[in-house]
């Protein structure tokens, strides 16, 4: 089965309208957020209904409508509440294509943007869980940043593969969405942290620097005076 192509996502926060089914088996209507959009899905931020995965549901940015499947679903705690990657279904149009425009050729790949997140190659432990085993897996990340991770495994996990990630900062944990962006069979994978928020990468970036002070010195020393 060929791997699936990555795709492009642009960091916004794009208000949204949401619709459908709850895991409580009552319909819903409310406004969300939605970012790290693309032209096939997006991440939902501030559902305040469980969902569950494989359901559709409706988005509508604007005056444009799509029905979406969830792919993969996360309780964020109290300031995201509840997360949801969802994936438009077949011939329905991109409600946000216009952002998507305006937008997608001036943003760079966030896992990639290394400049702005420069990795700390240490091992940092982790908790991944593939949505289609929903089994958890304890593995220590070898090279990371405020956006993502690298994974060396001889089996790794086929590219868009959605994931949760949980780890820790000091006593807090944390959960993100997160996504395979790279697959390197028999070496690791490269996964990018989708659910993420802002103030959260920037917090994990000041972490890591604590736990690996080297890179940040080195990066200094580099700068032009």
């Amino acid at each position: 089965m060929p791997e699936a192509r990555p795709e492009t996502r642009v960091p916004v926060n794009l208000k949204v309208r949401v619709w459908g089914m709850g895991a409580d088996g009552h319909t819903f209507f409310q406004n969300a957020s939605a970012c790290n959009i693309s032209n096939r899905g997006a991440l939902l931020s501030g559902i305040e209904h469980e969902l569950k995965v494989g359901e559709i549901i409706g988005v509508q940015f604007g005056d444009k409508k799509a029905r979406c499947k969830v792919v993969w679903v996360l309780d964020a705690g109290v300031g995201q509440k509840i997360q949801a990657g969802i994936e438009l279904l077949k011939e329905q149009e991109c409600p946000w294509k216009t952002e998507l425009l305006s937008t997608e050729s001036s943003a760079p790949l966030p896992f990639t943007n290394r400049r702005r997140w420069p990795r700390h190659r240490i091992s940092f432990p982790i908790e991944l869980r593939d949505e289609r085993v929903n089994t958890p897996i304890r593995v220590n990340a070898t090279d990371v940043s405020g956006n993502g991770c690298y994974v060396e495994t001889i089996l790794p996990i086929p590219i868009g593969t959605a994931l949760k990630i949980e780890f820790w900062m000091n006593s807090e944990k944390i959960s993100t969405g997160a996504i395979v962006r790279t697959c390197d069979p028999g070496v690791g994978m490269g996964i990018e942290f989708i659910g993420l928020p802002e103030p959260h990468r920037h917090r994990l970036q000041a972490h890591l620097e604590k736990l690996d002070p080297k890179v940040s010195s080195a990066l200094d020393q580099n700068k032009p005076s």
